[in-house]
């Protein structure tokens, strides 16, 4: 391999493995529901009682991490609990489970020392303090936590010392670096101002059911600066971020209009949605409405939960996705360039698909190693007895998987992607990633006050992939930002790494990039955050890559049940 170093481009060249071979996938992928066979037990406590605490109604978050750096990822679920029953409260804990490093997992919940005993909402994770460890922030409805990694299987809440406590009702979070500095900063969603003592009482057809958010005022959502010394500095509206109060649920970091700087979207429910456009120097501008991912087609409003952004048409530009109540339809928001968006709902095919149900969590996924982004959404009502007073529509609804042709056109594959997408379940967070190494991503579900689902991909790695880990040096330790575009001989793959996103949730920090039957790629080039650009050359195909900003690959090994080169 061949390494130089600058503020500009590095160019290396990689042994390519002799057995790579590009197979034709001829069967259809499907999932698995393998939650107990694979070890993760978890049923989410949402502590629902006759009040209808509207907190009962919206968790809970999922984070795929590997928190012990031994290159298999690991699970991070977040629970509820109750606040009429001070039992429940107490036996109530979020659990972290730890791979074994072979897709199986065993609860490392108490050795952690990670408390998890609030009223939890979602999470994200990254290395804060770039100390080559991935570090937890926990969101709830009073108190949200941050735990230091100690690199021991062990975390130590820092929160109080790193400046970022929060006694508001916050949902989901998402780590990116707002000023290239080096240290991801922290944007924290906040949502409405319920508090058990001022919770409301509100009837649909004379059925007490839980009220709608708007009966509440908004809160501000919060950007925490890093300091660089371990520490947090809350920021809002001096730097063009508190402008107005949100509802805010769903977000995630992205560089929109690809100026280099990441932007931050929000979404809102039923208010419109938030775009901070980064305008360097530490400035956001809110354009959602300029932009027009403000709102849905008709102009209003929609109840936006759960988001992600990705390039789903092959242009370079990356393009949104918010999830929505029923009859609202999901909106998909293209990007046509200049920071500008077009509504593509209609005719992406999204808007039939999607509008029967109630969306959350949601995640752009090649599943199938094709090359196109598909998309997963997690379905579920918001209203418990809602079939008391509607016949249109349940509490449990069915996941859907929607196919991509590539242009950005998509199917509904729910129906014939197996088992895993044929539960009825209340669906909440979703996120993805390859926790057994086999090269095709998998799906994880949370489900309001039920057990939790682990998706198996079955037959996804018929076709071929690269799963690769970026660690910076010069830019933030755990690469996130980095825009990695991937060329094979008909097309160019653009993936960015992201600590955060769908629906309090996070996917796997390592970029998947389905190749179908290429057996290499040709060019790999990493946009780093810190500006510097690296280029790899002739990588074959069915390998885990990390890549050390300015090293190059520094290891590679293949996908599990892969020979070894």
């Amino acid at each position: 391999m061949q390494v130089s170093m600058g503020k500009g481009i590095v160019v290396a060249a990689f042994v390519m493995p002799a057995w790579a071979t590009g197979l034709s996938a001829q069967e259809p992928v499907g999932f698995l529901n393998a939650a107990r066979q694979v070890g993760i037990a978890f049923e989410h406590e949402n502590g629902a009682t006759l009040e209808k605490h509207l907190p009962e109604t919206m968790g809970s978050g999922v984070v795929i991490w590997d928190y012990d750096a031994d290159g298999w990822s690991d699970v991070f679920l977040v629970n509820g609990g109750s606040f009429v029953d001070p039992e429940v409260a107490a036996r109530t804990r979020s659990r972290l489970y730890r791979n074994r490093g072979d897709g199986t997992f065993e609860d490392a919940t108490e050795a952690s020392g990670i408390d998890g005993s609030e009223y939890g909402m979602g999470a994200c994770a990254a290395d804060y303090d770039n100390d080559g460890w991935t570090d937890l922030y926990v969101t709830s409805v009073t108190t949200n936590r941050l735990y230091r990694n100690d690199g021991d299987g062990s975390f130590t809440d820092v929160t109080a010392a790193a400046g970022v406590a929060s006694s508001l009702w916050s949902a989901s979070c998402a780590f990116g670096d707002v000023d290239r500095d080096g240290h991801v900063d922290l944007y924290v969603t906040n949502y409405v101002d319920w508090a058990p003592d001022n919770n409301r009482h509100c009837t649909e057809a004379g059925i007490p059911v839980y009220c709608h958010p708007n009966v509440y005022n908004g809160l501000t959502d919060v950007l925490y600066r890093n300091n660089g010394d371990g520490t947090f500095e809350s920021v809002g509206a001096e730097v063009g971020l508190g402008a107005a109060d949100g509802n805010g649920l769903g977000v995630v970091f992205a560089d929109l209009d690809v100026d280099g700087r990441p932007d931050i979207y929000v979404a809102n429910d039923s208010v419109p949605n938030f775009m901070f456009h980064n305008e360097g120097g530490g400035i956001f501008r809110e354009s959602g409405l300029w932009a027009g991912v403000a709102v849905g087609n008709t102009g209003q409003p929609q109840a936006g939960m759960g988001t992600d952004i990705a390039d789903i048409d092959g242009d370079g530009l990356p393009d949104a996705f918010v999830t929505n109540l029923a009859k609202e339809t999901h909106s998909l928001y293209r990007n046509v360039g200049s920071g500008m968006f077009a509504d593509a709902t209609f005719e992406s095919g999204l808007a039939r698909a999607t509008l029967p149900y109630v969306g959350f969590g949601t995640a752009f996924l090649d599943f199938d190693n094709d090359g196109d982004l598909d998309l997963a959404i997690a379905n579920g009502d918001v209203i418990d007895n809602v079939e008391l007073y509607r016949d249109d529509t349940t509490h449990a609804q069915p996941n859907l998987l929607l196919a991509n042709d590539g242009t950005g056109r998509f199917t509904d594959l729910s129906a014939r992607a197996g088992p895993g997408f044929a539960l009825l379940k209340v669906s909440r967070g979703l996120a993805v990633g390859d926790f057994d190494n086999d090269g095709d991503l998998d799906i994880i579900v949370t489900n309001n006050g039920q057990t939790a689902d682990v998706l198996v991909n079955d037959g996804g790695n018929r076709n071929n992939a690269l799963l690769i880990r970026t660690v910076g040096t010069l830019s933030n330790r755990s690469g996130i930002g980095a825009r990695v575009s991937l060329t094979l001989a008909d097309k160019t793959l653009v993936r960015v790494v992201k600590a955060g996103s769908s629906y309090l949730s996070q996917n796997d920090l390592r970029l998947h990039f389905g190749m179908g039957t290429a057996a290499a790629a040709e060019r790999i080039e990493i946009a780093w955050p810190s500006g510097t650009v690296e280029v790899i050359t002739d990588v074959w195909a069915n390998q885990i890559l990390t890549v050390v900003e300015g090293e190059g690959i520094t290891e590679s090994r293949p996908f599990a049940g892969r020979p070894e080169r």
